[in-house]
């Protein structure tokens, strides 16, 4: 069973050093990250990290772990997008318990990205309107973003190497394209 504790997965996470790799992560912080937290990932993917559901912030944590640390432990992998869904489902729950109104702006920042992750239109606008809420007009930019992107081809081209789907034209030349989002 996996020993690590939600305190431990928020003090990485939100540790001074941690915070400028967020959205610009580098191959030593991807392996650090592996390192440290991928038997967590894997507990959390499994269900066994459930508990973690009773407060604020161990949802918060358990949020970070099911959809941003594989997004670096698994970069380029299709297990990078596996517990997306997983934690939007806490995300929601955490939400509908109005556990969002407890936590600073980073944390509603995390909590709500589950949704702005989502290739569902549904779930796109959640965001905007979540992070519209929240006066966080930076992060609704960046949802409205994505919200585009989505709209336009009714998924984030970016992934489809990663899932084995097959790029249109269209997804192609937007993706050669000064307007193509990476992340």
């Amino acid at each position: 069973m996996n020993e690590t504790h939600f305190d431990a997965v928020l003090s990485f996470w939100f540790a001074d050093r941690t915070r400028p790799l967020w959205f610009r992560s580098t191959p030593e912080f991807d392996a650090e990250l592996c390192q440290c937290f991928e038997a967590t990932w894997q507990a959390a993917r499994t269900g066994g990290l459930a508990d973690w559901e009773q407060s604020a912030c161990s949802a918060l944590a358990l949020v970070i772990v099911l959809d941003q640390f594989p997004l670096n432990i698994y970069r380029g992998q299709g297990l990078s997008y596996s517990t997306e869904a997983q934690a939007r489902e806490v995300a929601a729950r955490a939400i509908a318990r109005g556990w969002d109104a407890e936590l600073d702006e980073a944390g509603k920042t995390f909590l709500y990205l589950p949704f702005m992750h989502s290739e569902s239109l549904a779930d796109q606008d959640h965001a905007i309107a979540l992070y519209a809420a929240a006066g966080m007009t930076d992060n609704e930019g960046y949802a409205r973003h994505h919200r585009e992107i989505v709209r336009r081809f009714g998924r984030f081209p970016h992934r489809n190497d990663a899932l084995g789907r097959q790029s249109s034209a269209e997804e192609l030349a937007w993706l050669a394209s000064k307007e193509a989002f990476l992340g």
